[in-house]
């Protein structure tokens, strides 16, 4: 792949994290304040927000997943080896499958969650109804392991090709890998004083993680490029 077409790769995947991470911040920016009985992400501003912002956040992860692919695929070229570069494809392809599954599935319990909260059809108080999407999130959240456990090793293994050397990086890059960076963000947002800021910002982090890993990549495609120019 040239230079040129993987920058352009590069700026996709940034594009693919500002969909996602739009959309992250769309369904949870508000009120933080939350009833520590039930789950803390089920605030008084997710109960308020209304049903648009949650349909646009929906709308945002199509092509984000489709922008994500794009530069997640154009990586593999970075790696040196055949061989690994194919375990890295593959595991990749996997990865990618959770990415969708795992955003709506947050959404559809928000959704339910805020409309609840908001309609005056229904004869439940504020505790039953996050009793009600307290326990649909019990019941269900196997689906967030599962997600995980196809989402992670790709990252991890890029880690391994960073550290051993297997890829055009040098092998202190490999300390940018977006599961550090977003242990680094996470750091931070635990210092944030809790508020609409904070916990969009903690529900945006995969999100924000990943356009700085696809910036380092590229700030260095684009220094190469200027050093062969």
């Amino acid at each position: 792949m040239t230079s040129k077409k993987m920058i352009a790769a590069l700026i996709c995947g940034m594009l693919g994290c500002l969909c996602f991470g739009g959309g992250d911040w769309l369904m949870m920016y508000g009120d933080a304040s939350y009833d520590t009985l039930y789950l803390n992400w089920l605030t008084e501003g997710t109960a308020q927000i209304p049903l648009w912002r949650f349909t646009l956040a929906m709308a945002l992860a199509f092509p984000g997943v489709i922008l994500y692919g794009i530069a997640l695929f154009a990586v593999q070229n970075y790696i040196t080896d055949e061989k690994h570069k194919k375990i890295y494809h593959y595991l990749n392809v996997f990865g990618l499958t959770p990415w969708l599954a795992l955003h709506l599935y947050y959404i559809m319990i928000l959704v339910l969650y805020s409309q609840l909260s908001r309609s005056t059809e229904f004869a439940y108080g504020s505790g039953e109804i996050k009793a009600l999407c307290t326990m649909l999130f019990e019941n269900t959240s196997w689906v967030i392991i599962v997600s995980e456990a196809f989402m992670l090793p790709v990252f991890v293994y890029w880690f391994y090709l960073q550290a051993a050397g297997k890829t055009v990086f040098p092998k202190a890059v490999a300390f940018t890998n977006v599961l550090l960076v977003f242990a680094v963000l996470n750091g931070v947002n635990m210092l944030m004083p809790e508020g609409a800021f904070s916990i969009a910002f903690r529900n945006g982090l995969m999100s924000e993680s990943m356009i700085i890993w696809f910036g380092v990549m590229l700030v260095y495609e684009l220094k190469t490029k200027k050093g062969g120019a």
